[in-house]
């Protein structure tokens, strides 16, 4: 019932930095979770950060931490995830979801974006 729109991604050299954003609408932005994740051509979708409904917790993959960093504005509807460092694993389309029930590293999401397309090129 929420909608999701992904932007920001985009191609970028190694190294650089990119700053995602997904704008949410149609439910109360502060009754979810919202977590970001990638899916890489022939891999299955995995989890990169996910933050609690106030910006009071956030949780990362191994491979992000200390690269990325999620945020969120409530008075915007908006979560962001800044990405430093980037690196060609890091190929992706990320996507955004949301979720009532609290933070969750799987991908038990009911609600996500379109997806924007993340390339690093060496």
């Amino acid at each position: 019932q929420v909608q999701l729109v992904e932007s920001g991604g985009g191609l970028v050299q190694a190294g650089g930095s990119l700053r995602l954003s997904c704008a949410a609408s149609g439910r109360t932005f502060s009754n979810y979770a919202m977590g970001w994740f990638r899916q890489a051509p022939g891999k299955e979708r995995e989890f990169v950060a996910v933050i609690s409904r106030y910006g009071g917790s956030t949780s990362y993959a191994d491979y992000v931490k200390g690269r990325f960093t999620i945020a969120r504005d409530n008075g915007k509807n908006t979560v962001y995830l800044q990405m430093n460092s980037l690196k060609p694993e890091d190929t992706a389309v990320y996507y955004c979801a949301a979720r009532s029930f609290g933070m969750s590293t799987t991908s038990d999401y009911p609600y996500w974006g379109q997806g924007t397309q993340v390339t690093v090129s060496s």
